[in-house]
Formats: C-alpha cells, sequence, structure tokens
C-alpha cells in the first residue's frame, strides 16, 4: 500500500494530466483522452515503483529518471501548462507540490550491502 507521500503526487499528477486533457483536448469531467489516460497510467506505475517512496522529492529534481525519454517529455509538457494554473484551480495541491519541491534529495535509493 502508497504511503501518503505517494498517494498526493497521485493525484497531483493526475489532476495536472486533467487539467492540460480538459483545456487542451476538450475532455470533461473526470474523462481524459486516450493519450492522457495512457500518462496517467504510465505516470502511477513510475510513482509506484519510484524507488524513494516516502522520501521523494518532486520527479523533476529527482537524479533517478525512471521515466522513458518520450514520456518525459510529454509529462514536462503537462507540467508547464498546467502548473501555473494549478494555483488557481488547486490551490492547496499546488502549495504542497512546491513544498514537496523543497525536499533534499535522498543520498540512496538502496543502501547497497558491504561484501564480506
Amino acid at each position: 500500500m502508497p504511503g501518503s507521500r505517494i498517494l498526493r503526487e497521485r493525484r497531483t499528477v493526475e489532476a495536472m494530466i486533467r487539467l492540460y486533457c480538459h483545456d487542451q483536448h476538450g475532455t470533461a469531467g473526470q474523462a481524459l483522452c486516450a493519450d492522457c489516460q495512457a500518462l496517467a497510467a504510465y505516470a502511477g506505475e513510475r510513482l509506484a515503483k519510484c524507488p524513494f517512496q516516502e522520501n521523494k522529492t518532486v520527479c523533476a529534481k529527482c537524479r533517478v529518471h525512471c521515466y522513458q525519454a518520450q514520456r518525459r517529455e510529454r509529462i514536462r509538457e503537462v507540467m508547464r501548462y498546467a502548473g501555473p494554473r494549478m494555483l488557481s484551480r488547486h490551490p492547496v495541491m499546488a502549495i504542497q507540490h512546491l513544498w514537496d519541491g523543497l525536499r533534499k534529495e535522498p543520498r540512496r535509493a538502496h543502501p547497497k550491502k558491504s561484501a564480506a
């Protein structure tokens, strides 16, 4: 079961994708176009497999790039559009995301075991 930090990040990413999809692709309500739905599912999978989990910073500041290059560029496009609009449409999520961006990056995902 993912922790509260990962769930919050997932809700924020989904809200950003929804905002982008509604404005750019003309969808409404909870509906997303097929491309945005696939991007949201992919982002959710990546968050679930994040090696840092509750200690993670925002993905843009992470040294581990777990997104495929094409999808990383797509999520950047979504965030460039949705990020500034989040303050007016989802102010609490936006502030929490900004706050999470101030987190220091964890040193390692998994501590290495010494060879004995």
